[in-house]
């Protein structure tokens, strides 16, 4: 008796049969498959899902694709839209050898094995005669596709080497297509932007860096808060490529003395990325610096940030405080927004009144009304403000207490009732007390209305496949802090480098985090002075866990390395 696919879930995973008469009713009323409906209600996993396909269909299920040593040609004859829409991809590594367990054949893999008439259209487009099938994943079908399309085409050297044959500006005022993958345009300097973003984003860049310099100009790019050299093309490129991008976001491209922001969105693959644009005018040409911003990726959770678990049980019950002041700190690009953004999100819910005024609003969250600062129409965080606390909210967010107006008024904010989180960029949460005196806030002011400042940075993780274990010596640890029999309980790991990590040793980035809880005699102490010294040295006293240690406890757990401890916090 042939199996179904429901059998199959209910006997393997456990899925029960009212959840499968619901489903089959939503599929007989909405017309769509009944997978999809399991997996929209989270009543299986993707993974589970693709397991039974396997079952059903007798077929090898491949978690993961290879994605080495490919052959692309087939990105030079099929559509991506067709491969993205159905969901699957021909594998063929280079050298003709196919992915494992193959025996030299081509391996396709589909997301749903029922597409037969897709699949027979794909077989025929490339005039395939003997494969294997094979059932993967969306994502990891997707993550293929995209380093496919993406390694077809020229290199940035290779547009660079080419355009310097040919010589010559060229600059097209084009708009950009829906997805950069799909941008067939033959100009080359629209071609290498597009390969420089593209390129960027596939390694996971927050910055890229366009540098002007006297007989050339570089192209760098940011990754995990370490720059990179990417190009370096012939000086008589750089107008032209700072046009173009100038034309994406919308900037006056006849403007050059005066520094200009503008944005654009692209889309690469199935990621939206959210691009900003700073030129300024500098001796030899604009510099111009892009942030991106993947709007794809989910949020964190408080959970996701890589508190120690005291830590995160201490920030819960900060933000469980119906009033008072939450400051986060640290440099830029360590992360402030993303931890506020995880905090918002865990006390969001339908009867709670949240109100934020950013600059700009990177993200957007459901449930929160979101303020943008606009200058040009004089809408500045302190009006901004004035408005919000008549709006009866109960949590405000205020992007940077960077004046003194904005800070008195989420003082007094705090004072009359709310529960107020803003950032400030110090190098530490004591110095945080001493930026507001700066700013003209009172200390008794300070000391009734900030509970709590949190302050961070961002190191980067080891790679796990080429982390390299050793054991410092004596001396080392001595210098470091570190206890030597702690030590050799522990793993310390140093970085060495492989293609996977783009030889940099690292992969990804987790917070480190520094809590100063301003309880009573912190509170009398910050009435007294407002030397960051004393205050951090009477909050070490009470309990305070620095930068710097929660670093070293991070070292130990084999999660970064001493030097990436050093570099982050400068001890």
């Amino acid at each position: 008796m042939k199996q179904r696919l429901s059998d199959i879930l209910s006997r393997d995973f456990g899925v029960d049969e009212e959840e499968l008469a619901e489903a089959r009713q939503m599929r007989a009323e909405q017309n769509i498959p009944l997978s999809e409906i399991l997996l929209k209600k989270k009543i299986i996993s993707e993974n589970q899902l693709m397991k039974a396909y396997a079952s059903l269909y007798d077929l090898p299920f491949w978690p993961k694709l290879p994605l080495e040593n490919l052959d692309t040609e087939f990105a030079r004859k099929v559509p991506i839209q067709f491969l993205k829409k159905y969901a699957m991809v021909p594998i063929r590594q280079a050298g003709g050898e196919s992915g494992e367990g193959s025996d030299g054949r081509i391996v396709i893999a589909v997301n749903d094995p029922s597409a037969f008439q897709q699949l027979d259209d794909l077989v025929r487009i490339l005039n395939i005669h003997d494969f294997e099938l094979v059932v993967s994943t969306r994502d990891a079908i997707y993550s293929l596709i995209n380093l496919a399309y993406d390694s077809s085409r020229d290199t940035a050297e290779q547009l660079v080497a080419d355009m310097a044959d040919n010589g010559g500006n060229i600059i097209s005022e084009i708009e950009e297509t829906a997805d950069l993958l799909d941008d067939t345009s033959d100009a080359p300097i629209i071609k290498l932007v597009n390969h420089v973003i593209s390129q960027s984003v596939k390694i996971g860049a927050s910055d890229i860096h366009i540098e002007p310099e006297q007989y050339s100009f570089k192209i760098r790019y940011r990754v995990d808060g370490i720059l990179y050299d990417l190009l370096t093309p012939p000086k008589w490129m750089q107008p032209s490529l700072v046009s173009r991008i100038k034309v994406m976001a919308k900037m006056n491209i006849a403007e050059k003395r005066l520094p200009q922001d503008g944005r654009f969105e692209v889309k690469i693959g199935n990621q939206n990325i959210d691009i900003r644009v700073s030129s300024i005018p500098i001796q030899y040409g604009e510099r111009v610096v892009m942030r991106l911003l993947n709007k794809s990726g989910s949020l964190f959770q408080l959970s996701e940030l890589g508190l120690a678990p005291e830590k995160l049980e201490q920030i819960k019950q900060l933000i469980s405080y119906s009033h008072g002041i939450i400051l986060v700190t640290g440099p830029t690009g360590s992360g402030k927004t993303t931890t506020l953004y995880a905090i918002l999100s865990s006390i969001n819910s339908p009867d709670v009144n949240i109100i934020t005024i950013e600059d700009p609003v990177e993200y957007q969250l459901k449930g929160v009304n979101q303020i943008q600062v606009n200058p040009k129409i004089e809408l500045t965080f302190a009006r901004g403000l004035r408005s919000i606390v008549r709006q009866d909210p109960d949590v405000i967010l205020i992007g940077e207490m960077r004046d003194l107006e904005t800070s008195e008024i989420g003082v007094q904010s705090a004072l009359t009732g709310h529960l107020v989180f803003s950032t400030l960029h110090t190098n530490d949460s004591a110095s945080a007390i001493t930026r507001l005196v700066d700013l003209g806030i009172e200390p008794f002011l300070i000391s009734s209305s900030v509970i709590a400042v949190i302050a961070q940075r961002l190191v980067r993780v080891l790679c796990p496949e080429c982390r390299e274990p050793y054991i410092p010596d004596a001396a080392a640890l001595e210098r470091l802090g570190i206890d030597p029999e702690t030590a050799r309980h522990s793993v310390i790991y140093r970085a060495i480098g492989c293609s996977r990590c783009f030889h940099s040793g690292y992969r990804g980035r987790v917070g480190i985090y520094e809590i100063l809880e301003l309880k009573s005699s912190l509170q009398n102490l910050v009435l007294k002075t407002y030397d960051s010294h004393r205050i951090k040295n009477e909050a070490v006293r009470l309990g305070m866990t620095t930068l710097y240690q929660d670093g070293l406890a991070k070292v130990l757990k084999g999660v970064t390395t001493i030097e990436e401890v050093l570099r982050v916090t400068q001890a």
